[in-house]
């Protein structure tokens, strides 16, 4: 007995809208502070790279550990066929034959 069902997200669509927003209000007003900044443009330059650094490494940070809750939930499931298949395999009444 194996079920092919999609594990269920906690994230509700108004949670994902919501972080999608904030991230691009923050990212936004981040970005506009620094291009107002009254500095040099070689300053302004080097302060917009660390903050597209900053954004690609989070991205990346986010992605990993995705990728190691997925790992995760993959190796229980397949534990969780190995046990099924175990449990449904195993009968305590049955009779050796002689």
């Amino acid at each position: 007995m194996t079920s092919t069902a999609k594990p269920h997200s906690p994230t509700t669509t108004a949670f994902y809208a919501q972080a999608v927003v904030s991230f691009a209000v923050s990212l936004a007003a981040v970005g506009l502070g620094v291009a107002y900044l009254p500095v040099d443009g070689w300053v302004r330059a080097f302060l917009a790279l660390g903050l597209l650094f900053t954004v690609t490494s989070a991205f990346t940070l986010a992605k990993c550990v995705r990728d190691r809750q997925e790992e995760t939930y993959v190796v229980s499931r397949v534990d969780q066929a190995r046990l099924e298949k175990l449990l449904a395999e195993h009968d305590p009444y049955r009779v050796e034959a002689a």
